[in-house]
């Protein structure tokens, strides 16, 4: 399944990056949400950590997502669950953590049957879908130290599950906000980092999205507001999903202010 091999290259790519920061740079403040890239780091391990519960059993997933909610409901936001779940995982003992368990969970995807399904926070999702989902969550987190390091990230195309799941999620987003889905689905036409071009829905002319992949993945993963991107729109069905794009489960989430996500920040 490619999808699982571009979610273990994208984990390894994450990897090379982190194996090189100080001590003290796992501290520092990105500007997703004021989350250090302790943090972030931390995240990507409680998530890992509910997938090798749901490639466990559906049982062991259905108590671990119990007990999770039920901290949740307390008050606490899903970062201070997880720090709370995991109390004094830092640094480089947290990373050591992260890469070991990311690849334990690569590894029980692969041994899965592609039509398997799976249980999630949303609907259960096939072996193919779930690598997806996993691989777009560390490119997206990843997206903020890159930024806060103040690095570029050269893109590749193993983006196009990341691009289909943002195009696949277009109702999503609507029906997360209990907004009415449109009628029209947008012509979504992009150039990836080889040069090739993916298209999705070529028969909508009305409300067309053209431009680079990986702006497009950034846009849809909320890592950037769309005007900080080169990306051409066209239409008021197209314009409106920008604004409101979401390819990633929970509650509605607003992109963030222009200007506010780049290199540097």
């Amino acid at each position: 399944m490619h999808e699982i091999k571009f979610l273990n290259e994208e984990v390894e790519e994450l990897s090379h990056l982190l194996e090189r920061l100080s001590a003290s740079d796992w501290d520092r403040v990105t500007a997703f949400k004021q989350w250090t890239i302790n943090d972030v780091v931390l995240h990507l391990y409680a998530s890992d950590y509910m997938g090798i519960a749901s490639t466990t059993s559906e049982d062991a997933f259905k108590t671990l997502r119990s007990d999770m909610m039920r901290i949740r409901n307390e008050g606490r936001s899903p970062i201070e669950e997880s720090r709370l779940r995991f109390p004094g995982l830092k640094g480089a003992s947290l990373y050591t953590k992260w890469i070991d368990q990311a690849r334990d969970l690569s590894n029980r995807l692969a041994a899965r049957s592609p039509d398997e399904k799976l249980p999630w926070a949303g609907p259960s999702m096939t072996v193919p879908s779930f690598a997806a989902a996993r691989q777009m969550e560390n490119w997206a987190h990843g997206q903020e130290i890159y930024d806060v390091l103040n690095l570029e990230r050269t893109p590749t195309d193993r983006l196009k599950p990341i691009a289909t799941l943002g195009v696949k999620t277009f109702k999503w987003a609507y029906v997360n906000r209990a907004i009415a889905v449109p009628g029209i689905l947008p012509q979504v036409r992009l150039t990836a980092p080889s040069g090739e071009v993916w298209t999705w829905n070529t028969d909508t002319k009305s409300d067309i999205i053209e431009g680079a992949a990986d702006e497009f993945c950034q846009v849809v993963t909320q890592v950037r507001n769309i005007r900080d991107t080169h990306l051409r729109v066209k239409g008021a069905i197209a314009t409106e999903w920008m604004s409101i794009a979401q390819c990633f489960a929970g509650a509605p989430s607003d992109p963030p202010p222009p200007g506010s996500r780049r290199k540097g920040v």
